[in-house]
């Protein structure tokens, strides 16, 4: 969820209560009762019940930025922001018009792309009314509301016969072994969010269809399916799957050209 460590995971509990920068000089900063209690009491459910510090705070940092987060929606960690930050050098050979977020949850992914894009025109999907609502919030929190629309819609259903020339996404693709060994912080998020079927494929191959169709040639599809990488590629032995190195860590994050998606189109 964004650390791997103690220290690290209880400077972003007492920060994010306390609203101090992250500066050695506020280490001896004195401290309210009320923040104290309420410091105390969020680490006991953190420990307790291994509550996501995110869902505590009902906040979180990613990529630089904050983020509005809840329960229900599932928190933002995506190496796709690696990606995002080089603006998609070189594999994007021109600026983008228009950007999809598919599977938006917070809306993290759009966001950060309509902040590298300035021009771009940026749609954000979900399926989950809550998501939805949740990524209108953090759009308007970031002052994009003028560019960026939010939409319910089942992957790009709602874009059938549109065009785009950039579309991100990290769906659901956690499959039915590492669902049953996922650690007890991402059994608070929702299964909608990260189960992809018994191999972990059934939400990426029907956004691979459907990207097929709304990619011109020369357009990206950018999408993250972590663990089921090596699924991915065996059914689909013909894709030119390129799977960047990222420089801060993370695996699992494909891109393919809209030629590629024309040319080799899923089958089921």
């Amino acid at each position: 969820h964004g650390t791997d460590n103690a220290w690290d995971e209880a400077v972003a509990l007492v920060l994010g209560v306390t609203g101090l920068p992250d500066d050695e000089r506020h280490l001896g900063e004195a401290l309210d009762a009320a923040q104290c209690n309420l410091i105390a009491e969020l680490a006991d459910r953190r420990v307790r019940h291994r509550e996501p510090v995110a869902y505590l705070l009902g906040k979180t940092r990613y990529a630089g930025h904050e983020f509005l987060c809840e329960p229900g929606v599932v928190i933002p960690r995506s190496p796709v922001s690696q990606l995002i930050a080089t603006r998609f050098r070189p594999w994007l050979r021109a600026e983008p018009s228009t950007v999809v977020d598919v599977c938006c949850g917070t809306g993290c992914l759009g966001i950060l792309c309509a902040l590298a894009f300035p021009a771009a025109n940026v749609t954000l999907l979900d399926v989950d009314a809550q998501a939805v609502a949740l990524a209108r919030r953090n759009v308007e929190a970031h002052g994009l509301t003028g560019r960026v629309q939010v939409l319910g819609s089942d992957l790009l259903a709602g874009f059938a016969g549109r065009s785009v020339d950039l579309i991100v996404s990290n769906p659901p693709y956690v499959d039915a072994v590492d669902m049953a060994a996922l650690p007890a912080e991402y059994r608070h998020e929702p299964r909608l969010g990260l189960f992809g079927g018994p191999a972990g494929l059934e939400v990426v191959v029907r956004l691979m269809s459907q990207a097929s169709q709304c990619l011109p040639a020369d357009g990206l599809f950018v999408c993250e399916v972590g663990g089921s990488m090596a699924a991915l590629a065996r059914r689909f032995p013909r894709l030119p799957f390129t799977w960047p190195d990222l420089p801060s860590g993370g695996e699992g994050v494909f891109i393919l050209e809209g030629r590629d998606l024309q040319e080799f189109g899923p089958r089921g």
